[in-house]
């Protein structure tokens, strides 16, 4: 059974685990396999950062005691922007199409209109149709496209900005 939660800082071991596996298994990531560089103690402290701050959260989905996806939601303190959270989405390609996108994005929205969030905003890559349905399903529109954005094996792929006002 998949159950979605707050990240700790104690899953920081497990967290990087799974974005390491992440980052060999899709080329939808920014990240190339291996060009993260954080240890166990960097990332605890990270994520413990992140909790007390109380202005991004990680949100996990744990399927019995692994993490298979997260949604993390990293906003700013300044005043003029604190209102926005900038969202990062990933789920094992072994759980794909189960309804953790869907269960990540629901909990992200209870967590945001706690935390006073009111824009959510993202990028996909135009050649990832099954993130793009998710982000439409979820209440996303278009806002542009930045050209030639990120160069994937050789390739020059496009990303597609999004948001969600709620």
């Amino acid at each position: 059974m998949i159950k979605v939660r707050q990240i700790k800082a104690e899953d920081a071991e497990k967290y990087i685990k799974l974005y390491s596996k992440l980052d060999e298994e899709t080329n939808f990531r920014l990240y190339e396999p291996g060009e993260r560089k954080i240890s166990l103690t960097e990332q605890a402290a990270e994520i413990e950062n992140m909790i007390n701050e109380g202005n991004s959260a990680i949100i996990v989905a744990e399927d019995r005691d692994e993490l298979v996806g997260y949604l993390s939601a990293f906003g700013r303190s300044q005043n003029r922007v604190k209102h926005i959270v900038t969202i990062g989405i990933a789920i094992l390609q072994s759980h794909v199409g189960m309804g953790i996108g869907t269960m990540l994005f629901k909990k992200l929205e209870v967590w945001a209109k706690e935390h006073n969030k009111h824009r959510l905003e993202l990028t996909v890559m135009e050649n990832n149709p099954s993130a793009y349905a998710l982000y439409q399903k979820m209440g996303f529109e278009v806002e542009g496209v930045k050209k030639d954005s990120l160069l994937i094996n050789g390739e020059y792929v496009n990303d597609i900005y999004m948001s969600k006002l709620i």
